[in-house]
């Protein structure tokens, strides 16, 4: 009950009061997207910022923790696929259909539940998985849609617009600042250290505050059996495969295991509602996918983080920091 009160209270709690703002017509869609600029484009990149610059690095790049978190997330985007065609979709839309399965909120969901979960020293682990999530997943989603519509041109095009999308999302230039100045030593100026702290505290709820008005613009459509599918996926496949690879194949230290296993259970990302949209390819399923999978994380990893607190008889935060 403690995780509860302490941990998924707050984080989810935020997003239910953005939820109902939105209801009760106190908060427009205008609104809640200039919030959501404002978090996604000052606020979170800021505490990436500064949580980077402040974390101390691991000796060597830990690639079975990573291998540990995209191995299931690829199996899931397959499984996502499969879905797809088990339902007679076109390989445009198993696209977006595997990014459902596969792609974690992490900005809006994940950044302020992990640190308010597992605290700074989570802070690391984190931040090395979101460097690569977009990298690897968006052009695989990318090319499998543009494969299915036949567009040659487009799949030469695909690197450069995948550099393109990654420069130009304020995340990774902010996480590549915060590493440079880890890794050089150097201390962060005050005055800017104490702009990128005032800022960075509002990213979390921001960004649910947000996440919650954004969910009430939208409503449960399409095949609903499609839909349980690819939230099932994403909620209990994904968290089990990276356990097991991160426990029995990896064997990582427990806090890395996991921050990896919250961050594959998170719900699905709004990412894959935006390439649905931009792409006319399963939009009812990619929105309602994400609006049942964050209605449904909230058991779900109300459950996951209890079982973490009774494994290991200390606070979440007091775990282990090396993987």
């Amino acid at each position: 009950m403690e995780i509860v009160l302490n941990i998924i209270l707050p984080v989810f709690g935020v997003l239910l009061l953005g939820y109902g703002a939105a209801w009760a017509g106190l908060f427009d869609a205008a609104a809640n997207r200039g919030l959501s600029l404002f978090a996604f484009n000052f606020a979170i990149p800021l505490l990436l910022f500064r949580s980077m610059a402040h974390a101390d690095l691991p000796e060597a790049m830990p690639w079975g923790f990573l291998a540990s978190y995209y191995i299931g997330a690829f199996i899931v985007f397959g499984l996502g696929m499969g879905v797809g065609r088990l339902f007679s979709r076109r390989l445009d839309e198993w696209g977006v259909l595997g990014l459902s399965s596969a792609f974690s909120n992490v900005g809006m969901v994940g950044i302020p539940l992990v640190l308010t979960a597992f605290g700074d020293t989570a802070a690391l682990p984190l931040f090395l998985l979101m460097s690569f999530h977009s990298l690897l997943l968006l052009p695989t989603a990318t090319t499998v849609i543009e494969i299915g519509r036949g567009q040659k041109g487009a799949l030469r095009e695909i690197p450069w617009n995948a550099l393109k999308g990654l420069v130009a999302n304020p995340l990774v230039p902010a996480l590549a600042a915060g590493f440079a100045f880890s890794l050089s030593g150097l201390a962060v100026p005050k005055p800017v250290d104490a702009i990128a702290a005032a800022l960075g505290d509002a990213a979390g709820p921001c960004a649910l505050f947000a996440m919650g008005g954004t969910l009430r613009q939208h409503r449960i459509s399409g095949n609903r059996v499609e839909i349980s599918a690819l939230v099932t996926i994403k909620l209990l496949l994904h968290p089990l495969l990276v356990w097991v690879l991160g426990t029995w194949v990896f064997t990582m230290a427990p806090l890395w295991t996991h921050v990896a296993v919250v961050m594959a259970a998170l719900p699905a990302g709004v990412t894959s509602y935006l390439f649905a949209q931009r792409y006319q390819a399963c939009l009812p399923t990619a929105i309602s996918t994400v609006f049942l999978s964050t209605l449904l994380s909230i058991l779900s990893l109300s459950f996951l983080l209890y079982q973490f607190s009774l494994r290991y008889s200390s606070v979440i935060s007091s775990l282990p920091e090396k993987p």
